[in-house]
């Protein structure tokens, strides 16, 4: 947690708004994506909200199967289906970027690499109902709550892969091609920076990819900093909860820490 505080501190330091930003396409992006306001669609804000409360308001307990980098906050295993969503899944203020982005790029191929309740899914189907959306989740008991989920909620343009990720992601990313992809299933520097290889033979110009908590220790700055300094990786964004890359060829490499 400290190493956290002291991140966001150099963050806040070095961070700027919309005005220092000097390349059009990320001042369009900062502005009328990432600092969007929702208020226009509240059906959308709804849904999202009852999904996370009927989350919340599940006390039975499930055994996890963790293959990343544990918890901050459990000490066991077993856990019930509200703390979870209370203090694994995405923020509100996350799941709404996260639909603006969508709704933004309209990306019709989605991956997701690491499901947990299945929060973050949400926003991915909700920000662009005719997406096709694989979502993979190594603990088969959260996979099996998600799915149930997906399933209350109707959202059924959502495909949900069981299984280590060292054994799913090479046969999906193998036959797929996708437009976003959204990193949030290991907090570790050579898993995360191997999940970015192999993912980087499917990415276009058009394509986003998001990694989660790139300031949550001090192996995924590293691993941050490995994918932002590669050669493929145009552009880049630091938002601090978020790392987010483009691979736009046309553009200058250039790197943003922007404050949401």
């Amino acid at each position: 947690m400290y190493y956290s505080l002291i991140s966001y501190i150099n963050f806040l330091i070095n961070s700027t708004n919309q005005h220092g930003i000097h390349s059009p396409f990320v001042y369009d992006f900062t502005t009328k994506c990432l600092y969007k306001k929702n208020k226009n669609n509240r059906q959308i804000i709804k849904l999202l909200n009852e999904y996370r409360k009927s989350l919340l308001s599940n006390k039975n307990t499930i055994y996890i199967t963790d293959f990343g980098a544990g918890s901050r906050v459990f000490k066991s295993n077993k856990r019930s289906i509200s703390a979870i969503a209370k203090n694994v899944g995405i923020s509100k203020k996350r799941s709404n970027s996260l639909f603006n982005i969508v709704q933004y790029f309209k990306p019709k191929q989605i991956l997701e690499i690491g499901t947990s309740l299945g929060i973050a899914t949400t926003c991915l189907s909700l920000g662009n109902t005719n997406a096709r959306i694989i979502t993979l989740e190594g603990c088969p008991e959260t996979a099996k709550i998600a799915k149930n989920q997906y399933k209350k909620f109707k959202l059924d343009n959502i495909k949900i892969q069981v299984g280590e990720f060292k054994d799913t992601l090479p046969q999906i990313v193998k036959k797929n091609k996708f437009d976003l992809i959204y990193f949030d299933g290991n907090h570790k520097k050579e898993a995360t920076i191997n999940y970015f290889k192999q993912c980087l033979p499917t990415a276009n110009k058009e394509t986003v990819f998001i990694f989660d908590d790139i300031h949550w220790n001090k192996e995924m700055e590293q691993a941050w900093e490995y994918i932002k300094n590669h050669k493929k990786v145009t552009v880049s964004i630091d938002t601090f909860h978020w790392g987010i890359v483009f691979f736009r060829k046309e553009q200058p490499k250039e790197h943003f820490i922007i404050k949401v």
